[in-house]
């Protein structure tokens, strides 16, 4: 895999032996990477400095990966951040969710995967422009045209009015477009929980949206066992529009 020699990483991990050993890998993969080796470290060299994404721990001294990550996101709420930590416990998946991470990996890990994913989020970050995607309100998905503030999915003369949650689903599907949007994003943003019940409920919202968009063959939701579900639609200069002022 190719990537910018110039995307540069903070990488939070308290462990000095792991931190380097990825450290190395991931320069190996042409990426630069700054290493801190706690949280604080981290949020300062994260406030010196200027980066394309950060890793982080959970676990480390004087500032836990959480706290970083919040004060990250308040300082700068587009920057990706993957938690890189070996507590696997759903809750601590879903704070990680609740704060704005972009991954939440468990150790230990697939290191091509975890390649994969960081390639994947800065693509996201990338296109379209970060400023455009935190605002946008409208998308063309093949023929269709799904407008976030009005609720509406528009095909020719065909309107179809959403719920609430289905227009917020549908939205978040749509900023994941081509790519998987994991259960535990979805539940925790918009169902604020993740149980068996919100699942199901989940699951129901997404086969009324399927039923919406089922006359253009080129659109589609799949169900990624075990993972999520992916919107599958051509990408247009003009699928993500600017919200009109």
């Amino acid at each position: 895999m190719t990537t910018n020699p110039d995307t540069r990483l903070l990488l939070v991990e308290d462990d000095p032996n792991f931190g380097m050993v990825l450290k190395d890998y991931l320069e190996l993969h042409d990426y630069a990477v700054t290493l801190c080796t706690d949280g604080m470290q981290g949020l300062h060299m994260f406030q010196k400095e200027t980066f394309d994404g950060c890793i982080l721990d959970v676990m480390m001294p004087l500032k836990d990966g959480f706290s970083l990550a919040a004060d990250i996101k308040k300082a700068d709420p587009l920057m990706p951040v993957i938690f890189l930590t070996a507590k696997a416990m759903k809750a601590d998946m879903l704070e990680g969710f609740r704060i704005g991470a972009d991954d939440y990996i468990t150790k230990p890990f697939d290191s091509e995967i975890l390649l994969c994913k960081l390639k994947a989020i800065l693509q996201r970050k990338a296109t379209p422009a970060p400023a455009e995607k935190l605002t946008a309100t409208e998308y063309n998905l093949g023929s269709y045209h799904f407008n976030f503030k009005t609720r509406l999915i528009t095909r020719g003369a065909e309107t179809q009015k959403l719920s609430p949650k289905e227009a917020e689903l549908l939205l978040l599907l749509c900023q994941y477009l081509n790519d998987v949007l994991p259960r535990e994003v979805a539940l925790s943003k918009i169902w604020k929980d993740d149980n068996y019940f919100t699942a199901r409920s989940m699951d129901v919202f997404v086969t009324k949206l399927r039923k919406y968009l089922k006359g253009d063959p080129s659109v589609e939701i799949i169900n990624v066992h075990g993972n999520g579900f992916r919107l599958v639609a051509p990408v247009t200069e003009a699928h993500v529009l600017a919200p009109i002022a």
